[in-house]
């Protein structure tokens, strides 16, 4: 048994990451601890004004999710594509609370810092209204790039897999259930 974090990163109160993120949740619960985090409901700054220069205050949901984060085994990231890349909020929330001491460590004299969160894995769904194929080849593929590489690799936390939903706009009920369908097998893989 994993404990297993699941976050649906769309800030959309209602979208298909959050049926994805539910579905995930409900079929990972049936063998796995599972703790589900919607950060439409979050409520903090997405703006790390000081950067690392100065300590700011963690919003109480921030500290939640640092302690959520400390607790998982296994993180499951559904992020919708706006713009390329990742939502602002969500992009916000790693801003502001995978810092210094808690997701890496400076270490002197040394080119890379310490990775904390090792032992850690990680899946990602992303969702797009462009066809997967063309985001990853014609596009570049930045959001993958940068989850896996400069936000969780980078703090120790190892990807496992990555699925690519899309276009989901203007997609069929049906398609979107074989889509589901698809997330109930991955989660059964944990």
């Amino acid at each position: 048994m994993k404990k297993v974090l699941v976050i649906n990163a769309n800030p959309k109160g209602q979208s298909f990451c959050k049926s994805i993120a539910n579905n995930y949740a409900l079929e990972a619960a049936l063998a796995h601890e599972v703790k589900l985090l919607h950060i439409s409901d979050m409520k903090f700054d997405i703006s790390l004004d000081q950067g690392y220069d100065r300590a700011s205050e963690l919003e109480p949901d921030l500290l939640h999710f640092q302690k959520l984060v400390l607790w998982s085994e296994h993180i499951v990231i559904i992020s919708p594509v706006w713009w390329g890349t990742l939502p602002a909020k969500f992009k916000g929330l790693i801003d502001r609370v995978f810092l210094p001491n808690f997701a890496f460590r400076y270490v002197e004299s040394k080119a890379f810092p310490e990775k904390l969160l090792l032992g850690r894995s990680s899946e990602l769904f992303i969702t797009l209204d462009t066809p997967p194929f063309w985001y990853k080849y014609f596009k570049g593929n930045a959001i993958y790039k940068q989850l896996k590489t400069s936000i969780l690799g980078f703090s120790g936390i190892k990807n496992r897999s990555t699925t690519y939903f899309g276009p989901v706009v203007g997609s069929r009920a049906e398609t979107r259930q074989e889509w589901l369908g698809k997330v109930s097998k991955q989660a059964g893989k944990i």
